[in-house]
């Protein structure tokens, strides 16, 4: 315990008991948000909050190195273990949550082969789409300089992992559409929807225009398919919000 906290640790985070989040309502903070909620439904998981103010720098305080020395949110704190476990990147958390409290696969799959499927589509979006979408969102919306080569390179890279995902969930080389990622016939929502879907619906953020989407009809319906669920909703919603919702910030900054 002496080695995970420090006397700079906010009493919200080293005092709190069972699941912990620590997290900022970005798209990685979602996807961990939204699998949350969802097992809050499912089988009444319960954990507690703390949010960080992104623009103050608070993850890259000492405290939180502790716990992710990769200063990034989100961070799950599982305090049902002891010593508490804590875990970095938000497709981690996915996986450790999914593993261990859902019982019953209903956000994962029992057979290794779909099992494996999830794993890839996980991976293929934190390694191909994530990437690129983030870099696409930089060098168009923060960058100090303009650069058309970067602009230009990340937009393209990033619609051509959404055709990925257009490809996959149309069927086009299948000849059966899909509604989700993974699993037999039109597919069972699972967390390798959840892995994407927070990034790939901010696509307005990211500056598509709606021609750009047109192309990628079937991508737009999961997008809406997905929206459409109350644990998405909760997930997404401005409790999760530093601004929105002070109550649940921490901050060692004066």
């Amino acid at each position: 315990m002496a080695e995970l906290y420090t006397d700079k640790t906010p009493a919200a985070v080293k005092n709190a008991t069972g699941l912990h989040l620590i997290t900022e309502s970005t798209p990685n903070g979602k996807k961990v948000q939204i699998l949350l909620e969802e097992l809050k439904d499912a089988c009444g998981i319960e954990w507690t909050t703390s949010l960080l103010d992104l623009e103050t720098d608070e993850q890259k305080e000492d405290w939180f190195l502790r716990l992710n020395p990769n200063g990034r949110i989100p961070t799950l704190i599982d305090n049902t273990v002891m010593p508490p476990f804590p875990v970095m990147e938000s497709t981690a958390v996915l996986l450790y949550l999914q593993d261990k409290f859902d019982e019953e696969n209903l956000f994962g799959f029992i057979d290794k082969r779909e099992h494996s499927e999830v794993v890839q589509w996980l991976l293929f979006w934190q390694a191909s789409g994530q990437p690129n979408q983030g870099q696409s969102n930089h060098f168009s919306k923060s960058a100090s300089e303009k650069i058309p080569y970067a602009i230009s390179r990340f937009r393209s890279e990033t619609l051509r992992v959404y055709n990925v995902f257009e490809i996959r969930l149309s069927g086009r080389y299948t000849g059966t559409s899909r509604e989700y990622l993974v699993g037999p016939g039109t597919g069972r929502y699972s967390i390798a929807d959840i892995g994407a879907w927070p990034w790939i619906r901010s696509w307005r953020y990211a500056q598509f225009t709606v021609e750009e989407m047109a192309q990628f009809p079937y991508l737009l319906q999961w997008i809406d398919r997905i929206a459409a669920r109350p644990a998405v909703q909760r997930g997404i919603s401005d409790f999760y919000d530093s601004e929105e919702n002070p109550a649940l910030r921490v901050s060692t900054k004066s």
